[in-house]
């Protein structure tokens, strides 16, 4: 069993929103399991964890209600992990650059054979200073691609909001070479502002 919810969480949660990976030295942390109570099928291929769900392992930190994981002939898991505080599962984990990676939704979805998560209701993903929110949000872990959608009782505002920093926005801008003499073009540029 705790091989498979090891495999099952790493994959998860590794994998999740961001280009850079979480941190290397989590997946070598043991993995901690706080539940009111578990329940292992081991026939069906079953783990259900129920009641203040509380997984941890390094820096990754996962709270639901309640955790249901399948596994098929194969060896591959589908976890679903559903509410939590505010009726919202939630993850947190700290990336190799220092920044963290979180989500909530009402329900988290992953398969690894296919390594698709999926949030769905009141789904908000921030990598970084990154947001995204949505009904619904995507994320292909092989593809590292995102879709987002709205859901009809999106009440707020009926759309998804992305909120994407800028990159290198401190950096100076980059020295542009003079262009090559062209015939019957004047060579006389004025100079160049400094950048602010």
């Amino acid at each position: 069993m705790y091989k498979r919810l090891n495999a099952f969480f790493l994959l998860m949660f590794f994998l999740l929103p961001g280009t850079l990976p979480a941190e290397q030295g989590d997946r070598k942390q043991p993995l901690k399991l706080e539940a009111d109570r578990i329940t292992v099928d081991d026939i069906k291929g079953e783990q259900i964890l129920e009641g203040n769900v509380v997984l941890t392992q390094g820096t990754l930190v996962i709270q639901s209600s309640r955790i249901v994981i399948t596994e098929d002939q194969h060896g591959f898991q589908h976890g679903v992990a559903y509410g939590g505080p505010g009726g919202l599962a939630r993850f947190r984990q700290k990336r190799d650059d220092g920044a963290w990676v979180e989500g909530k939704s009402e329900r988290i979805e992953y398969n690894t054979r296919t390594e698709v998560a999926e949030l769905f209701q009141r789904a908000w993903i921030k990598n970084g200073k990154d947001e995204l929110r949505g009904e619904y949000i995507w994320y292909d872990g092989i593809t590292a691609r995102y879709l987002a959608a709205s859901g009809k009782e999106n009440a707020k505002s009926g759309r998804v909001t992305a909120i994407i920093q800028p990159r290198n926005a401190d950096a100076p801008a980059p020295e542009l070479p003079m262009p090559a003499s062209l015939p019957g073009v004047s060579q006389d540029f004025p100079e160049r502002p400094s950048p602010r």
